[in-house]
């Protein structure tokens, strides 16, 4: 996995020795890791990830892995013993004015400074970073040669938005949008009208991508996948393109899948959990 320095002796090092299986690990330890493969700077201006609530310099008991923050997830967190919750989403947008009960946001925020837990999320610098939430989905989907959709400056040598990348053999588009319900559990998939040519290069964003339609139809893709549209944006690209919208939480969840690497890859001493907790608020009758 690129990008990853070596903290493995931060989590096994005792009084000066190398250690091996030693479960003290700081939580500042992965709150590193996770910004040295997604770094801040490739966050969004408008985003707001890394640290969210709590203590860094505390001993991490173990991590639980989930898309977002609900006040289901803390309870999951204290109930399995982890001390940190790693998120996608950020659980603060916006600068809070008062910690009440009020509302979820706060309500959770009270919740995990009273049982001691830490929360850090990893949103858009996940997206644009190499290997990272776009990948994740080309990789579940099989896709080859799999690269940047959209590149960008910035502090690393790789990054950008989207992925696109091809199927080794290419397929019609009913068997394409089935391969993609039952990769991503769907409870339906969006789409324009099927396309009457094969699929074969597929273009990728997670969450909210559909900026990144135009710029598929510019690459030649066949396909674009992604987890949210507007109604208006479906017109327009009749056997031009295929369209598939999946739902943002069913296109982003397996971001849990990066976390769990990412932490395994640098401290393997440290226990973590992938929620079991379904934070989709989404439900489909």
């Amino acid at each position: 996995m690129p990008r990853i320095i070596n903290f493995y002796y931060l989590c096994t090092r005792k009084e000066g020795n190398l250690q091996k299986n030693t479960q003290s690990v700081k939580i500042k330890v992965i709150l590193e890791a996770l910004e040295h493969f997604a770094p801040l700077p490739l966050q969004e201006s408008w985003d707001n990830a890394g640290l969210q609530v709590g203590l860094t310099e505390t001993d991490a008991s173990g991590a639980l892995l989930c898309l977002d923050v609900n006040e289901d997830i803390v309870d999951e967190a204290i109930e399995k013993g982890c001390n940190l919750i790693v998120s996608h989403h950020p659980l603060l947008f916006r600068g809070l004015k008062q910690v009440s009960d009020a509302n979820y946001v706060q309500r959770i925020v009270m919740k995990a400074v009273k049982n001691d837990i830490a929360i850090i999320s990893m949103h858009t610098n996940m997206d644009n970073a190499k290997n990272g939430v776009n990948y994740k989905i080309a990789e579940k989907l099989g896709l080859t040669d799999v690269r940047f959709l959209d590149t960008k400056q910035g502090v690393t040598p790789e990054c950008g938005s989207g992925v696109i990348g091809e199927f080794v053999s290419g397929m019609d588009a009913e068997a394409f949008i089935m391969k993609v319900k039952e990769t991503f559990g769907c409870g339906c998939v969006m789409t324009n009208e099927p396309l009457q040519r094969g699929i074969k290069r597929v273009a990728i964003c997670g969450g909210a991508g559909a900026f990144l339609l135009d710029e598929a139809v510019k690459t030649n893709a066949d396909a674009f996948i992604t987890g949210e549209m507007h109604y208006h944006e479906y017109f327009d690209h009749e056997q031009e393109i295929q369209i598939a919208v999946i739902g943002h939480y069913e296109s982003e969840h397996f971001t849990t899948e990066i976390f769990r690497d990412i932490i395994a890859s640098v401290c393997p001493c440290l226990r973590t959990e992938i929620a079991t907790t379904n934070t989709n608020p989404i439900r489909y009758y």
